[in-house]
């Protein structure tokens, strides 16, 4: 996944404490931590139980689609 957004050219903004407030990295991180607790509504995804990675980066595709299937589905889009 590291290789995946050096490729797309995705730095890496983690704020530390007492540094100076990027705009609108607040933003940003309310993205982040919700897709994070979205992803901890599957159980399997919560704590990482399988050895292999191509079956969790399954698992996380899976998770992503119905987390959009979902929310098109709430929008009546």
């Amino acid at each position: 996944m590291r290789r995946e957004r050096r490729r797309r050219r995705i730095l890496p903004v983690i704020s530390r404490k007492g540094a100076p407030d990027i705009k609108g990295l607040g933003k940003l991180r309310y993205v982040v931590e919700q897709s994070f607790a979205l992803f901890h509504q599957f159980k399997r995804l919560a704590t990482r139980w399988e050895r292999r990675l191509e079956l969790h980066d399954t698992f996380l595709s899976l998770a992503s689609s119905l987390i959009r299937w979902r929310r098109l589905k709430k929008t009546g889009s």
